[in-house]
């Protein structure tokens, strides 16, 4: 099969979803305000009610798709009273509110915040937040993003219709179709990141992002929260310092201490904290924010934040990061180099070489506190993409293209469920099909974004057979 055109999944996907032109006088579909809540594409230190009350996001919820209010479990602060958990409501106006029969209405009782995208001040219950101020970027820019991510979600024991339209490719016209599709995700990661920066800085953009990946996809916003509150300040003081911190500020850190020579480390802690709550009494998370069932004990937000407060101490990370990327093009080593940098070596009878968790029993052997998978999963999706945005816009032509090889030559990670859903329904669940690159696995993710989101569970209408069918022959 001749080469695919460099730029042939991106155009094939903009014809098959063109995106929709939003200029600054429009009115935004309503669930594209879901999506705007929901990735929180807002300035989140600006936020004010339409009464004036600063509001604080702590989690932005749990999107829902059953009838009811768009978000369930958020945790809000309004004014300087302290947060509370409840519903979100997404509406175009005010008048929503009353149209739609909310008020009464006792599946909306718990809303305690009613977002729209503009609205004239008066008084209202619940309190409202009008977001068409406070967006993080153009709203021209967000459509296409925004279009993106408005799409559909599909059941993962839905397999489709789709017969497979991967699974007889070549394996190299293969390899090009997701290579092109990585890039594509790769700079929509990118512009998320250039977006953020401009408001909190390319380094606040980093740590939050950072933070929200140790975070996984249950914990992002309390770690990403975290980040927004500790990560410009601190900085110079030792890793047990900004830990206790950290576990602080987190709800986290265990009220008692347990028995043995274990509750050492804790008490440790304590001593550290006890110091400094007053200080940052009024912005400790609710313990309500995290969710811990089902985490495996080596992803538990204790442990992660113990690695975190070590990327802090440093004091130099960015800048360690920044050497990392310029040491040369040497992009069989760029793996290795990653996990040495962000892998803090732990001594092997350090509290966290031998604990899951702050109430954990000591392990038999020591662990390190970031592995091989994870560093992968950081690499390329906030790293690699971070370092693209600032390269895009800087002096170095020549940097945006090692960036890229960078990424694609990158190690596959482990594999997961969205994964599988993937081959199952692209390849038909053939095993030969198994990424060999994180390249190949986002790519993946982003063909099954793009194409197998929209088009639903019994993929009506959806254009990606047509665009297989179309590649070079």
């Amino acid at each position: 099969m001749p080469t695919l055109p460099p730029d042939f999944y991106a155009c094939r996907r903009a014809e098959a979803r063109p995106p929709a032109v939003l200029r600054e006088g429009d009115l935004p579909p309503e669930r594209w305000l879901q999506q705007i809540w929901r990735h929180q594409r807002i300035r989140r230190g600006d936020l004010r009610s339409l009464d004036g009350q600063p509001v604080r996001v702590l989690h932005p919820g749990f999107w829902n798709h059953e009838p009811g209010p768009d978000f369930k479990g958020a945790v809000i602060q309004i004014g300087t009273g302290p947060a509370k958990t409840g519903d979100v409501e997404i509406d175009l106006a005010v008048s929503g509110w009353r149209s739609h029969r909310h008020e009464g209405n006792p599946a909306y009782a718990g809303v305690i915040l009613h977002v729209v995208w503009e609205a004239v001040p008066r008084e209202l219950v619940p309190p409202v937040l009008a977001i068409r101020s406070f967006l993080d970027a153009p709203v021209a820019e967000l459509g296409a993003w925004l279009e993106d991510e408005a799409a559909g979600t599909l059941p993962p024991e839905v397999l489709g219709r789709c017969c497979a339209p991967l699974r007889d490719v070549p394996a190299d016209a293969l390899a090009g179709l997701l290579g092109q599709a990585a890039q594509v995700r790769l700079r929509r990661k990118a512009g998320e990141f250039a977006a953020r920066a401009r408001h909190v800085g390319w380094d606040g953009a980093l740590w939050e992002g950072l933070f929200a990946a140790l975070g996984y996809k249950h914990n992002v916003w309390p770690m990403r929260r975290l980040a927004e509150l500790v990560a410009g300040t601190g900085r110079a003081d030792e890793a047990v310092t900004l830990e206790a911190r950290l576990l602080g500020l987190s709800g986290l850190l265990p009220a008692q201490l347990p028995r043995g020579a274990d509750a050492g480390h804790i008490r440790t802690l304590w001593d550290i904290w006890w110091r400094e709550r007053d200080r940052w009494s009024d912005l400790v998370l609710p313990v309500s924010l995290w969710r811990l069932a089902g985490i495996r004990p080596a992803n538990h937000p204790q442990r992660r934040l113990a690695l975190a407060a070590r990327w802090l101490a440093s004091g130099d990370l960015v800048p360690r990061l920044e050497a990392w990327l310029t040491a040369g093009p040497d992009l069989t080593t760029a793996p290795a180099r990653l996990m040495a940098l962000l892998a803090p070596v732990v001594e092997p009878d350090a509290f966290w070489s031998r604990h899951w968790t702050l109430r954990s029993a000591a392990l038999a052997a020591p662990q390190p506190l970031l592995g091989a998978a994870r560093t992968t999963d950081i690499a390329v999706n906030v790293v690699l993409p971070w370092f693209f945005a600032r390269a895009e816009i800087g002096r170095d032509p020549a940097l945006p293209s090692i960036i890229a090889r960078g990424y694609e030559t990158w190690p596959a990670s482990e594999d997961n469920a969205v994964l599988r859903f993937a081959r199952q329904r692209l390849f038909g669940g053939v095993a030969r099909r198994m990424p060999r690159t994180a390249a190949a696995q986002q790519g993946l993710l982003q063909v099954s974004r793009d194409f197998c989101g929209p088009a639903g569970a019994l993929c009506e209408g959806c254009r990606f057979p047509d665009i297989v069918r179309a590649m070079p022959r």
